[in-house]
């Protein structure tokens, strides 16, 4: 993870644009409204009570039929895609999307007019600076059944490259890149989705296109077209005649490049892939895409950046002047040597402690623990935690001398690495909840050697001693 130099941004004012969902054939309105830094992107039902709030997360995608459908709670969001494509495409990081249905409107089955209304709304700088997640190793995840496959490898900037067989001869092999998502308006945002007639032939059967017509989806003929379904056809799109052009696509449009298919695929992998939550560094080649393995990649990736923001290793300058040294200390704590496993404290502030011990082989614990194989005691590793985190606690008092701290509830320690001598402890401690009546409840974090070594949450009192 790293914040990059780039300022977060979000739209200037509200914009509102009217449309037909695809698969519902509703009228349906979508609403960008601006919205807080670290907010990302989240859609509101207002057609519904008490407007629930779907996160545009891939832990709440629910299916990948005919499009990216979250769901959370029993409320749904069909067809999340092309919105999301528009937003990252534009370079915004945060907005709310209201609906007043469970589908934005399909448009012209591109992410053209959402990309316009974007730019219309106007886009600013906000305070808080991007997070962005560095690939540094390659990432991958295949579909066994389709052989569609997803990789990420690093790169210096956020690229796509997709690659599309169908293994039909209107379509064939069709290949498309995206170098710089400043393009995306201009080379990929009015690439339109698409059908094959005998894909569309079910749908009509199904009624799952009510809202569909011949200006939102290329409809690429890959089997003989009857008369019997070219009446149905002309029926469904409300047209008086329907006809195949040489190239394979039903008539009434034409395309807007030789590749439009690719390009597409293109934009709906940077739509599922916004789900991932935090914006990536690398180049995505995806063999095959669709929106089934585009959102596995997605968890995966997910689960991933989690796993290294949750084990991310804090950096300080070890060189900067101490905050408070060993006698600073001592003059706060009643620990003494050999008992006393802080060296110096780093940072310090209402709610956070950083402190710093140095393990050495006069530690008088490895004597015991272990001969010919020094470890540190993973409970002294605690201890150290916990004494750093009554530096926080006693800081909060004016006369910190005449106080002592207690445990009196340790949770969820976890023990991930070993500590042996020559190794630097790194320790920070942050309130969960603010201080009351004396009682410190506190997250707690060891690190060694960049690695993430004990964890654990500590409870503690405050006290003070009979004797003032």
């Amino acid at each position: 993870m790293n914040n990059c130099m780039e300022k977060q941004r979000t739209i200037e004012k509200e914009i509102s644009l009217t449309g037909v969902g695809l698969h519902t054939g509703k009228e349906v309105t979508i609403t960008f409204k601006p919205a807080p830094i670290n907010y990302g992107y989240a859609f509101v039902r207002i057609d519904l009570e008490g407007h629930p709030v779907i996160e545009a997360d891939v832990s709440f995608v629910v299916n990948t039929q005919r499009g990216t459908n979250l769901e959370k709670l029993g409320v749904k969001i069909q067809t999340s895609e092309h919105v999301l494509a528009a937003l990252v495409g534009m370079g915004v990081d945060n907005c709310l999307i209201e609906l007043n249905a469970s589908e934005p409107p399909i448009m012209d089955g591109s992410s053209k007019y959402f990309v316009e209304a974007i730019g219309k709304a106007g886009i600013v700088e906000q305070e808080g600076m991007r997070e962005e997640y560095i690939v540094k190793e390659v990432i991958s995840y295949l579909d066994e059944e389709t052989g569609s496959e997803i990789t990420i490898i690093p790169s210096d900037e956020y690229q796509v490259t997709t690659m599309v067989d169908f293994g039909t001869k209107v379509l064939g092999t069709q290949n498309a890149s995206l170098t710089d998502i400043s393009d995306f308006k201009n080379e990929i945002a009015d690439a339109r989705t698409f059908s094959f007639l005998h894909e569309i032939e079910m749908l009509l059967e199904n009624g799952l296109i009510k809202g569909g017509d011949l200006n939102n989806a290329i409809v690429y003929v890959d089997k003989e077209l009857s008369p019997k379904t070219m009446e149905k056809l002309r029926e469904a799109f409300r047209k008086d005649k329907i006809s195949v052009k040489p190239n394979g696509i039903l008539d009434n449009l034409t395309l807007h490049y030789p590749n439009e298919a690719a390009r597409h695929k293109l934009l709906d992998v940077i739509g599922d892939l916004a789900l991932i939550g935090t914006r990536v560094r690398g180049k995505v080649i995806a063999n095959k895409p669709g929106h089934f393995v585009n959102t596995q990649f997605a968890k995966k990736l997910a689960k991933i950046i989690k796993i290294e923001r949750r084990n991310k290793i804090p950096q300080f300058d070890l060189t900067q002047p101490a905050v408070k040294d060993v006698n600073q200390i001592m003059e706060m704590l009643p620990h003494r040597p050999p008992f006393l496993l802080v060296d110096k404290i780093l940072e310090l502030s209402d709610s956070r402690v950083v402190g710093l011990k140095n393990v050495t082989m006069n530690e008088p614990f490895f004597e015991g623990h272990f001969p010919g194989a020094p470890v540190m005691p993973g409970v002294l590793i605690v201890e150290a935690m916990a004494q750093t985190g009554g530096i926080l606690a006693l800081s909060t008092v004016p006369d910190p001398e005449n106080y002592l701290t207690f445990f009196i509830k340790i949770n969820n320690v976890k023990f991930k690495q070993q500590v042996v001598p020559g190794d630097t402890l790194l320790f920070v401690l942050e309130l969960l909840t603010p201080i009351r009546r004396g009682i410190v409840h506190m997250q707690g974090k060891a690190y060694a050697n960049s690695k993430l070594v004990t964890e654990a949450e500590l409870m503690a009192q405050i006290v003070k001693t009979k004797n003032t």
